[in-house]
């Protein structure tokens, strides 16, 4: 991490197919070992199964989800006079997405047993609908957030 001053945000390409820069990162997000054309394929293939049980575009389910999975608060620790405060903290765009991204893929991977795009359909699936682990993970980190209010003040 340099010390003057901050790098510069890199562009993230947009996905070959769908031509979304969302969907673009989250391949990348997917991606294993560098394997970009693997992450890609499994990636479409969720899309066409979703489509295929949802009725409805594939990317649309996507993008629902994905916002649908996005936290708006969590609580950041905050050391005060010798005690340890978590404080409830507004998350900015890029870290929503970034955390609906991890939160989504690990669900996914924790499902066992078929295939990754098959259980990542799933995930998706779910999160679209406001139900399964992601988004059980995000009012986790609400709740969090609302039981710490009283520590608000603490924030800067």
């Amino acid at each position: 991490m340099p010390r003057r001053n901050r790098p510069p945000r890199r562009e993230v390409v947009p996905d070959s197919i769908h031509h979304n820069r969302t969907a673009g990162a989250f391949i990348n997000k997917l991606m294993t070992r560098g394997k970009k054309s693997t992450a890609e394929r499994v990636f479409y293939e969720c899309l066409d199964m979703v489509e295929k049980r949802a009725k409805k575009p594939g990317i649309e389910v996507f993008e629902q989800a994905i916002k649908n999975a996005m936290p708006m608060v969590e609580v950041k620790p905050r050391r005060v006079g010798g005690s340890t405060y978590q404080v409830p903290m507004e998350i900015r765009s890029e870290r929503r997405q970034a955390l609906a991204f991890r939160w989504i893929l690990g669900s996914a991977r924790g499902r066992g047993g078929r295939p990754m795009a098959e259980r990542l359909a799933g995930e998706l699936m779910d999160a679209a609908n406001n139900t399964g682990a992601t988004i059980r993970r995000k009012e986790e980190t609400h709740r969090m957030a609302d039981a710490n209010k009283a520590f608000a003040h603490y924030r800067w």
